[in-house]
């Protein structure tokens, strides 16, 4: 089993990494907190979670990296989900810093998770449900710097997720713009997704 993968980042997309150690270059599928987090870095080093499918036609062998210990985490907690696959997991984490994820579900904000492509509201409810106990533990909360925040007051999180959404679409990192949105919308809590959209693109570096 594969721990952690250190080397050389060799090629990188916002869904894939390639990392050469000895000799041998790894493709890993990752998020894109992932992606922003190591894109300018020259050596790398992924925490590993393998997906093994075997007794089809098509047996596979997939590889998924993350920068960060309580990604992979929550990446392992969301496939046990009914409903969630390996693929809407990793949407998920796209749309989500950790810290911002588990606020979604400890607070129970289904709204803000049925936003995500692919997730409907019973299968938000489910994560809810499922995961609640399981990422306010202790454990998880120590790998998420500041511990498991707590959701934002008087933030549209459905306007916020759309215009974040938007902004990563564009080429901006996920979490910058998540804060920005979220300081825009505490001050201007009625604004629309357009209008939060040409804000942060004056505020965003």
């Amino acid at each position: 089993m594969i721990e952690y993968i250190r080397g050389e980042l060799t090629d990188i997309t916002p869904t894939m990494a390639v990392v050469e150690a000895v000799g041998v270059g790894y493709a890993l599928n990752i998020s894109l907190n992932t992606y922003t987090a190591i894109q300018k870095k020259k050596e790398v080093l992924l925490y590993v979670h393998e997906a093994i499918v075997t007794g089809g036609r098509d047996d596979s062998f997939t590889l998924y990296g993350f920068a960060a210990k309580a990604e992979r985490e929550l990446y392992r907690q969301l496939i046990t989900v009914s409903g969630v696959g390996a693929n809407t997991a990793r949407m998920i984490l796209s749309s989500f810093t950790p810290a911002e994820l588990c606020a979604a579900i400890t607070g129970g904000d289904e709204r803000a998770l049925k936003n995500v492509k692919g997730i409907g509201l019973k299968t938000a409810q489910r994560i809810i449900v499922d995961l609640k106990d399981k990422v306010s533990s202790s454990e998880l909360a120590q790998q998420l710097p500041g511990g498991v925040a707590k959701p934002a007051d008087n933030v549209n999180q459905e306007v916020r997720n759309e215009a974040v959404s938007a902004l990563t679409m564009l080429g901006f990192s996920p979490a910058p713009s998540a804060k920005v949105m979220g300081e825009i919308l505490r001050q201007q809590p009625d604004l629309h997704v357009e209008q939060v959209i040409k804000l942060a693109l004056k505020q965003i570096k």
